[in-house]
């Protein structure tokens, strides 16, 4: 992995990137790098769209609201995510925004809101989570975007599940055991992978009985303790990302 520059402002654009290319900037980012951080003529930024990989930009102010940056040259290739779904039940307002912001965070590579029968939150906003990706991973260093997907029922969400794809499928009411070993033992054959965290309240007997169905499928537990589903989201993930992921180097 490139050392990465931490003492750079970095920004999301959604233009193509290129040496010597003239990228406009949207009024909001404008008027934060401008009139919130103060930045002036000249100064240097790192920028990425998750396409192009990484350049290194100079910042050109145009009165009080406008500003164009200008691409210099690349300062890290384009990087992948591992293949890595993430599927949750929506929680209300901050605790949504946590649990996005750590899932990209961890790697993932899609961010799926599924609907089940004890969902707290059933309207989910997807430009706010769309929102939280980029800015976790303008704060982060990640050079590729997770996909935020509709939402869906669990239901449909599970029809017709890709033979190639594990289903690591976190259960408050599972067996405590290592779940390093069970990753380990469920995981070796697959390069596909996706975590499910179910609402708080956990899953009911029916989709429970529907997640036994599934194959391939791993039960897990995370411990002696229930967890908040948010605290599961970060535990379950890192937990795979050391197993299964790209942790492993």
């Amino acid at each position: 992995m490139s050392r990465l520059d931490f003492t750079t402002q970095r920004l999301w654009l959604a233009a193509p990137l290129a040496a010597a290319a003239l990228v406009e900037l949207t009024r909001e980012q404008a008027n934060y790098l401008v009139n919130v951080l103060r930045l002036g003529e000249g100064a240097q930024l790192l920028v990425f769209n998750g396409r192009d990989g990484e350049w290194r930009a100079t910042l050109a102010p145009q009165g009080r609201k406008g500003a164009v940056l200008r691409i210099e040259a690349q300062s890290r290739p384009q990087e992948g995510l591992p293949d890595l779904d993430y599927l949750f039940a929506p929680l209300k307002h901050a605790r949504l925004d946590y649990m996005a912001q750590k899932a990209v965070e961890m790697g993932a590579r899609r961010l799926r809101p599924v609907l089940t029968r004890r969902t707290q939150a059933s309207r989910v906003n997807l430009d706010r989570m769309r929102a939280n990706v980029v800015e976790a991973a303008e704060q982060c260093g990640l050079l590729a975007l997770a996909e935020v997907l509709e939402p869906e029922s669990l239901e449909a969400a599970l029809g017709n599940w890709p033979q190639d794809r594990l289903l690591i499928f976190c259960d408050e009411a599972a067996e405590i055991a290592d779940p390093l070993d069970a990753l380990r033992e469920a995981g070796a054959d697959f390069a596909k992978f996706a975590v499910l965290i179910g609402p708080e309240g956990g899953f009911d007997e029916s989709e429970r009985a529907r997640l036994a169905r599934i194959a391939p499928v791993a039960r897990i537990s995370l411990g002696p303790r229930v967890l908040r589903a948010d605290t599961a989201a970060v535990a379950a993930l890192a937990l795979v990302q050391a197993v299964l992921g790209d942790w492993r180097g």
